[in-house]
């Protein structure tokens, strides 16, 4: 397929807009998880867990899973019989394809092409989470070649997936914490990235929220703090409990997207979502069953998991949601509800996809209809 370089043009440009999450869907990908020293047991139980995340989708639009050649066979039996879920042979180093995986741009007659960011594991040799990721940095073009995508490449541009949220209409969310980080882009200004955003989105605003929640994994990832609902309303986490980890964080992000505007002069409106009650950990047998090798951030017992019920995907007429086996599991789905009342919300236990660092958003990526 065709590769347009960052000399040659951009999807702002061509008319090309990332769409909001919430417009019509193709489908969805995803990644099988396999790395040992990330996914206890040998990676089963998140396999485990991916796959109940996949049947969920799959009742509202098709899933492409992408497995490692020594994976596919096992793989590819998993879902023998389910008719709307697809694996194919796709070299990985992980299984985050919001991250390492292309973004889609469409433009108004409906054609669809894919953005290849630059990705080097959250960080590089910086503060990067494992080495090599040379295999995850070839997931954007393969992903576009299977799609049939014309795809954009910026010359140098690190970005992940799950450090933007769009609204479609021109406005992008994102955190200072990751975009300004030291391991993506330190040569660029600010203004210097907010200009690929303009060129690569199509976007016109970007509202920055100076943290996340996970600065150890993602560099504060804004998929685990707020998203857009629709144009002109955004779903931000909220704890009124001043001990919760993720308190003050919360509480600046909602002030920040309470007071902002976006790309079209609306004031936001912002739906507080609500964290888990109990921080998630993982017991010491769980740990134990993680390999630890060199290269790799090692987990310890002290290390909370990033439990976010913000990390859910929208689809074709459902919400597919976190659910942690926590005592606020069914608040959340009542809230999430609330926000998109003519969506099916559809709970799937993924203690084990936090476990490894993220969650259903990390771990899918949308193609536009």
């Amino acid at each position: 397929m065709q590769t347009i370089y960052e000399d040659q043009s951009t999807p702002r440009k061509d008319g090309y807009r990332m769409p909001g999450e919430f417009e019509p869907q193709k489908g969805i990908w995803m990644l099988w998880p396999h790395r040992p020293d990330n996914w206890r047991d040998g990676a089963k139980p998140a396999q485990r867990a991916y796959a109940e995340v996949a049947r969920a989708i799959a009742r509202f639009e098709p899933v492409t899973i992408g497995a490692n050649p020594e994976d596919y066979e096992a793989a590819r039996f998993e879902f023998e019989a389910d008719d709307d879920i697809l694996v194919v042979e796709m070299t990985s180093n992980d299984a985050w394809i919001r991250d390492c995986g292309p973004t889609f741009v469409r433009n108004d007659e409906g054609d669809v092409r894919a953005v290849h960011w630059h990705f080097n594991a959250w960080g590089g040799l910086v503060d990067g989470l494992y080495f090599p990721w040379d295999q995850d940095a070839l997931v954007g073009v393969k992903v576009a070649d299977l799609e049939g995508a014309v795809r954009y490449r910026p010359d140098t541009f690190v970005l992940e997936g799950g450090s933007i949220h769009v609204d479609g209409e021109g406005t992008v969310i994102t955190t200072e914490m990751c975009l300004l980080s030291e391991g993506r882009n330190p040569e660029m200004t600010r203004e210097d990235i907010e200009g690929y955003l303009r060129e690569y989105l199509n976007v016109d605003k970007v509202i920055w929220i100076e943290d996340g929640i996970d600065p150890e994994e993602t560099n504060g990832h804004i998929d685990d703090v707020a998203c857009f609902v629709r144009p002109g309303e955004v779903a931000c986490i909220w704890t009124d409990d001043e001990d919760n980890p993720f308190y003050e964080a919360a509480h600046a992000a909602y002030e920040t997207l309470s007071n902002a505007t976006d790309a079209k002069g609306r004031q936001l409106k912002v739906h507080k979502l609500t964290m888990p009650k109990e921080p998630t950990y993982m017991t010491e047998e769980e740990v134990a069953s993680i390999d630890v090798v060199e290269g790799t951030l090692p987990r310890t017992v002290e290390d909370y998991a990033i439990a976010s019920y913000m990390n859910f995907l929208i689809v074709n007429g459902a919400i597919i949601l976190p659910q942690y086996d926590d005592e606020y599991d069914e608040l959340a789905v009542q809230q999430v509800q609330e926000m998109f009342p003519d969506h099916e919300v559809v709970g799937v236990s993924t203690r084990e996809v936090a476990y490894g660092g993220g969650n259903i958003h990390c771990i899918t990526q949308q193609v536009p209809a």
